[in-house]
């Protein structure tokens, strides 16, 4: 009975040192690997219940670990809340900056509307649908927060500069059209985009299954032919 209890224990031994070792983490990457986990249950939460819906015990329980470690890492929930928001805001803001910029001088200075819409609206919807989970619950986050007014004046902090460079190239291939239907255009451009973006599941009802809210490639292939014609048509008057 011996040799075959001493063979698997060192089987066993050999299976074990065969396994890759994680690398030891230093106390900065413990923390960031934490921090990225309270941002991850906390931007999940909020998605779908809003500032006033979430708990900083909620985030905890998502998480697994004590309510105090969530405290200790964000002082309050409206820091959390503020958190949650910048972390991608930078990411698609700066793609997106670039390419308005990009289709811009791709053109010579004299963009079309649909155009300008679709190096906009497109760049984002690519982030949802290649960025996983993670960035379809930003994407329900922020359609959430646009409409609340905690998240007013996290918007205009985040993403005034690349709204207005939108609207500095929807002028450009406007330039005959009024100021503020070029505004009002762009009010109910983010209005169907946020609609969207927060997956209620309404068009899947309406439709039948025919069209699901999850679907941005959908959504892409549609939205800025869409706006653009909406666009053409209030400024006809002009």
């Amino acid at each position: 009975m011996y040799q075959p209890v001493e063979a698997k224990r060192k089987g066993r031994i050999l299976a074990e040192a065969d396994k890759p070792r994680r690398k030891r983490l230093t106390k900065a990457e413990r923390r960031a690997e934490m921090t990225e986990q309270i941002l991850d249950a906390a931007e999940y939460l909020f998605s779908k219940r809003g500032l006033y819906g979430v708990t900083l015990n909620d985030v905890a329980k998502r998480v697994g670990v004590h309510h105090t470690l969530v405290n200790y890492y964000f002082d309050d929930k409206q820091k959390l809340f503020e958190s949650v928001f910048a972390r991608r805001a930078g990411v698609t803001s700066e793609l997106r900056m670039k390419a308005l910029d990009d289709y811009d001088a791709s053109t010579g200075g004299k963009p079309t509307v649909e155009g300008a819409l679709h190096a906009f609206l497109d760049t984002d919807l690519d982030l949802y649908i290649q960025g996983g989970e993670g960035w379809k619950n930003y994407a329900a986050f922020g359609a959430r927060a646009s409409n609340a007014s905690e998240g007013t004046e996290l918007m205009d902090k985040h993403f005034d500069p690349v709204v207005l460079r939108l609207i500095d190239l929807l002028k450009k291939a406007l330039p005959d059209c009024a100021e503020e239907d070029i505004f009002w255009g762009y009010h109910f451009v983010t209005g169907a985009l946020m609609l969207t973006l927060a997956r209620t599941g309404r068009i899947d009802t309406l439709s039948g299954g025919l069209c699901k809210s999850e679907d941005y490639s959908a959504v892409k292939k549609r939205m800025a032919k869409f706006m653009a014609a909406g666009f053409n048509e209030i400024c006809k008057g002009n």
